[in-house]
């Protein structure tokens, strides 16, 4: 997040203190896409993560009186819906429901990031028409069903939501360098998990 923004945010913060609670709203649209695209990048299911990025939202105005700014504001409210969705997921897996992760309507963050992200064996088409492929979708899909839950949720904030290293690194309270190992751990247990599987579908190595 750019200083200005930044400063933009400590201002509505300041202003919500004051008594002014409409800056919520100003608050609620700057950051409602974000805390959306992270809450479905690891939920998969659009109205689960309507509902954290609502709830998200809530908990911040009830708690935003006694907000501190040790963290900037966009990450104390994305560490709220990310624990949300987390929660979620979890609740969700116990009643048995089959994660939806679509990586299809995320392509484009995926061929923005191509240099990191999947690739595709060289006797396909096209990347496009190969992530468009059901099978293709469905492995991906259960690999990164079968990856612990810390590894899953790295990946997924980095993968499909192209989180810098820095940024999950914060979300997550931990170093950059902690982040990248769950990424590189995460990277070779879907390798292995995709070689099993017999599907044709690779993992580039890591380049940074």
């Amino acid at each position: 997040m750019d200083a200005d923004n930044k400063k933009r945010d400590e201002e509505l913060v300041k202003e919500f203190k004051a008594g002014n609670k409409e800056a919520f709203d100003d608050l609620i649209g700057r950051h409602a896409p974000k805390l959306y695209q992270a809450s479905f990048g690891l939920l998969g299911n659009r109205q689960d993560a309507e509902e954290v990025v609502q709830d998200a939202f809530l908990r911040a105005y009830k708690g935003l009186e006694n907000f501190r700014g040790d963290a900037s504001f966009e990450t104390w409210v994305c560490r709220i819906a990310i624990n949300l969705s987390r929660n979620k997921y979890q609740w969700n897996k116990r009643r048995g429901a089959e994660l939806n992760l679509s990586i299809s309507e995320h392509r484009q963050s995926l061929e923005e990031n191509s240099n990191e992200d999947m690739a595709i064996p060289d006797k396909a088409p096209a990347p496009d028409s190969v992530l468009e492929k059901a099978e293709a979708e469905k492995g991906i899909m259960e690999a990164f069903e079968n990856l612990p839950e810390t590894l899953r949720e790295t990946m997924i904030l980095r993968h499909i939501n192209n989180m810098s290293y820095e940024k999950i690194a914060e979300l997550q309270e931990c170093k950059e360098g902690t982040v990248k190992s769950r990424i590189a751990r995460g990277r070779e247990i879907l390798r292995e998990y995709l070689i099993n599987a017999g599907t044709d579908i690779k993992i580039r190595p890591l380049e940074d």
